[in-house]
């Protein structure tokens, strides 16, 4: 079973209340102690990787401006992560590095210099999370009036991820000699230009970065649309998803093996992950009482202003009693508005009660009880073939993290379904392992 922690440089992940609640520590947002903290605990948990999601902007479609999420702590990325993730990389030895990095927005000579350069850094753990940027906000603050259609923007993607590739193998294995005696510093012949050429990417090379023990970062991606997931079946060697029920995440899974089974890719070289949020508590009770209590802080608002972003409506102007379902999707990410409309459908509900529900997990499946109950769903899911492991998003922050570390892995760990040690050093070793 493989486990990576969802993280964001701001008050929200995927519960959009835990940051109120009395046990959550917020006041150090901007700290770099934070962020040290939290990959330690994680590291010790003997988690694979945890990653930063990221936006490039203040969601602002929500009654025209960016009120409700500034005021109501909703998902605004305070800190670059690529700052983040040397600090993290400092105090740990093991666990991987996940950085989202928009291909829309950046050049891959860019992209490929900072994630070779990060997983020299750290040792060969370093991952991308590739994101085919959707929304108009975004594009705005890069000097864009509109986005490029849906096809367009995974086209240059796929563009990006050539270009990159072939720059991180600009420099052969070997290529750096640091030979002293005899003044060789390099092998120029081990060296050499790029020189690719596509519709939209263009790029000479060489890279000035060598290669890095990886040889190259390992490629997380989300897409959840048809482009998305053949998109996610070619690149992917960690594919993050958002299912919410035991037969979507199965049938997600296998849509997902067989796609890359048509590219001739090997099912163990991308793992699925499904994400979980997660309330333990000693006794059933106990736990379900923290579940209506940190729910109980969510903002409805704050819930209609994050869909809002996701899809590229403005559902102030919507009547919140209408189902979700009548919703007509002119903009904005088709992926996203399936995931949503996935979670609600079976029971039928209307915007507001969806909005709430979506600010309470972004209607990921949240599971309450003690470890042992915990540890029996994950099982069951990991055993069903529903998924390859888990993304793991915090309630409080950083307690559920520590909580689950050391309440539900040694469960894990103890059923022979998690590792007890790590045995590779690179990220890429242990998804493999």
């Amino acid at each position: 079973m493989h486990l990576v922690a969802f993280l964001m440089t701001g008050p929200t992940c995927h519960h959009h209340g835990a940051w109120r609640h009395p046990e959550s520590d917020i006041e150090d947002i901007l700290s770099p102690t934070r962020y040290e903290h939290i990959a330690r605990v994680l590291e010790a948990g003997k988690f694979d990787s945890l990653f930063f999601a990221d936006i490039l902007g203040i969601y602002d479609l929500y009654n025209g401006n960016f009120d409700t999420m500034v005021g109501r702590g909703g998902q605004v990325c305070m800190l670059d992560p690529a700052m983040v993730l040397p600090m993290m990389a400092r105090v740990t030895s093991h666990i991987g590095l996940g950085l989202t990095y928009s291909s829309t927005f950046n050049h891959p000579y860019q992209i490929a210099r900072m994630m070779a350069s990060l997983d020299h850094l750290s040792a060969g753990r370093v991952a991308w999370n590739v994101v085919a940027s959707t929304s108009t906000l975004e594009a705005r603050n890069f000097g864009m009036e509109e986005m490029p259609g849906r096809a367009q923007r995974y086209d240059r993607a796929d563009e990006v991820l050539e270009a990159c590739f072939a720059l991180w193998d600009s420099w052969e294995k070997g290529a750096l000699l640091l030979d002293k005696a005899t003044g060789a510093f390099a092998d120029p012949s081990k060296i050499h230009y790029v020189d690719y050429a596509g519709k939209w990417i263009k790029s000479r090379g060489p890279l000035t970065t060598p290669r890095s023990p990886q040889g190259h970062p390992v490629i997380m991606q989300a897409g959840s649309s048809e482009r998305g997931r053949d998109f996610g079946a070619r690149w992917g060697e960690i594919i993050f998803t958002l299912q919410h029920h035991k037969t979507d995440m199965q049938e997600f899974y296998n849509d997902f093996k067989a796609r890359m089974a048509l590219r001739g890719r090997a099912p163990e070289e991308c793992v699925i992950l499904p994400s979980i949020d997660v309330v333990i508590g000693e006794t059933e009770s106990i736990a379900r009482a923290r579940a209506d209590y940190v729910n109980g802080l969510v903002d409805t608002q704050l819930g209609m202003a994050q869909i809002s972003g996701h899809i590229g409506i403005d559902l102030s102007k919507l009547d919140p009693d209408q189902p979700l379902a009548d919703l007509a999707l002119e903009e904005g990410s088709r992926g996203s508005f399936d995931v949503i409309l996935q979670g609600t459908k079976a029971e039928g509900l209307t915007l507001g009660e969806a909005a709430r529900r979506f600010a309470t997990s972004e209607l990921c499946p949240q599971l309450v009880g003690t470890p042992e109950m915990i540890a029996d769903r994950l099982c069951d899911l990991f055993d069903d073939h529903a998924c390859d492991g888990f993304v793991l998003t915090p309630t409080t922050f950083p307690g559920m993290y520590e909580q689950f570390c050391k309440t539900v892995v040694p469960i894990l760990q103890k059923r022979g379904v998690f590792r007890t040690e790590y045995t590779g050093s690179t990220l890429r070793a242990h998804l493999r392992g």
